[in-house]
């Protein structure tokens, strides 16, 4: 046998250190090769650490909430020194362990392991070192006839096994008997069709974010009737509901905590906010500018996108006709796509879109890669599964890295507008505000339209107030008459 110290191991992001969120493991559990054994927050989102061993977990060295520098040792694996981690794809973790023998035990022979299974692991790789090998593919979905959700109506009962298969699967003198008789009495009379489909209870169709919406309101969506293009349920639906019921249900206001303070650790993703904000804020010289906008030719287009078959099961809102006018605008405006250095300014041709999502952890900016490159509906899908991954706290640094220009929807939090700070490493953001209905003046005449106001931040280094304004207008254009993007 042979004991294992693994070490903290660098997730590929060049930070030092990282906090132990939840060990998945316990002393004397078994892991796997590959098998996640550890969650850990580092300061930009939650890490899940896999196993490089097959062996037994003899102690956990670090508890939940402590912080440790990268290679401390955090985990005690006894494994047998033969096996342990694969030659192939270990990279630095494995010169990191460190195997301490322990007293010799009878060797057992050697089994190697199937070319097969080696061939589909390729390796136990940790996260951030080297290739983790080919990919395994998920089980492939079959669809089901008539519709996307005809399979989720009826579930296939398991078939009947006759009772003589039963009895004489016993074994047993009385299982024999059962079966002879049971056989006797198919004779005489003839077997009931065994049915074909079980009779579940109706499934409530809603997506992940519908779903927490509800919760947040207290709505049971069980008691909720869908409008949706499937017969799913809208968000629309979901307000519906919850208005109905008494108001003073979700906005009673908790009372104070018997403590008369609360200390608040200032570590992890907190942390790595607070550097970011202040580098940014006292080394980038911000400008901001305004703009109000008539946003009802895109209030009408969302509507025509959702009534859409090509759009069924995709999220369309007003921050994807925003995300489109930013990259729209970036084509016509370039510099505002860039990053400042010391000796010269990179001006880049791609958009790595940014989107500041509010999650439990904190404040967090994945970005979608080669934005630009994307069809409306390719679009949001891909906004809709960051949002998602986000709120979920499963966001990796690789999706938080390399953006060129963010966006920022305070409008869902009914704020007008804004002054966002820049992400570190861009030189524009660009903030949208609630969009509702006010008086506005159309050709000479006051009527109820659908505005919003855009305010946008800029390094004044980089992007001159007239590429701003300029900027922003062209955003604004695509708010107020998003057929433009047709051009």
């Amino acid at each position: 046998m042979a004991e294992i110290r693994f070490p903290l191991p660098d997730v590929g992001e060049g930070l030092t250190e990282a906090e132990i969120v939840q060990w998945r493991v316990s002393p004397g559990d078994r892991v796997e090769l590959d098998q996640v054994f550890v969650e850990i927050e580092t300061a930009k989102s939650l890490v899940e650490l896999p196993s490089a061993f097959d062996g037994v977990v003899a102690e956990l060295l670090v508890d939940e909430g402590a912080t440790v520098e990268v290679g401390t040792p955090i985990l005690v694996i006894q494994t047998d020194a033969s096996s342990g981690m694969s030659s192939a794809g270990s990279g630095g973790a494995a010169a990191a362990a460190v195997v301490a023998e322990a007293a010799p035990e009878p060797a057992a022979p050697a089994v190697p392991a199937p070319p097969a299974v080696a061939e589909e692991t390729g390796g136990a790789v940790l996260v951030g070192h080297g290739s983790s090998g080919p990919a395994r593919s998920r089980r492939r979905r079959h669809p089901a006839p008539g519709g996307a959700h005809e399979h989720l109506a009826a579930v296939p009962a398991p078939p009947a096994v006759p009772p003589a298969q039963e009895a004489a699967a016993s074994g047993t003198a009385g299982g024999a008997a059962a079966a002879a008789a049971a056989a006797a009495g198919a004779a005489a009379a003839p077997a009931a069709p065994a049915p074909r489909f079980a009779e579940p209870s109706v499934p409530v169709l809603a997506k992940p974010p519908i779903r927490k919406l509800a919760k947040d309101l207290g709505v049971d969506l069980s008691r909720v009737t869908g409008t949706g293009p499937i017969g799913d349920i809208t968000r629309d639906d979901v307000i519906r509901e919850a208005s109905q019921a008494s108001v003073f249900r979700n906005i009673q206001t908790p009372d104070l905590p018997a403590d008369r303070e609360t200390r608040i650790p200032v570590k992890g993703v907190r942390k790595a906010i607070a550097q970011a904000m202040v580098s940014s804020a006292f080394s980038a010289p911000h400008v901001s500018v305004f703009v109000d906008v008539d946003a009802s030719r895109t209030m009408e287009y969302i509507k025509r996108l959702k009534a859409s078959p090509d759009y069924a099961g995709v999220k369309v809102s007003p921050l994807l006709i925003m995300a489109k006018a930013i990259i729209w605008a970036v084509r016509r405006n370039p510099t505002v796509n860039a990053q400042w250095t010391d000796d010269e300014i990179i001006v880049k041709h791609f958009v790595n879109l940014g989107i500041a999502a509010a999650t439990p952890r904190g404040l967090i900016v994945p970005n979608v890669k080669e934005a630009q490159a994307m069809s409306l509906v390719e679009l949001a899908t891909a906004l809709e599964q960051l949002t998602l991954t986000a709120r979920e706290g499963k966001t990796q640094p690789a999706e938080m890295q390399g953006g060129t220009i963010t966006v920022t929807n305070i409008g869902v939090f009914g704020m007008d507008t804004g002054t966002p700070i820049l992400n570190p490493g861009e030189v524009g953001i660009v903030a949208l505000g609630t969009i509702k209905q006010k008086p506005w003046v159309v050709d000479g005449e006051v009527r109820p339209r659908f505005v919003t106001t855009i305010g946008g931040s800029f390094d004044h280094r980089v992007v001159d107030g007239d590429v701003a304004s300029r900027f922003l207008a062209d955003v604004a254009s695509i708010i107020e008459e998003p057929a433009l993007l047709l051009e």
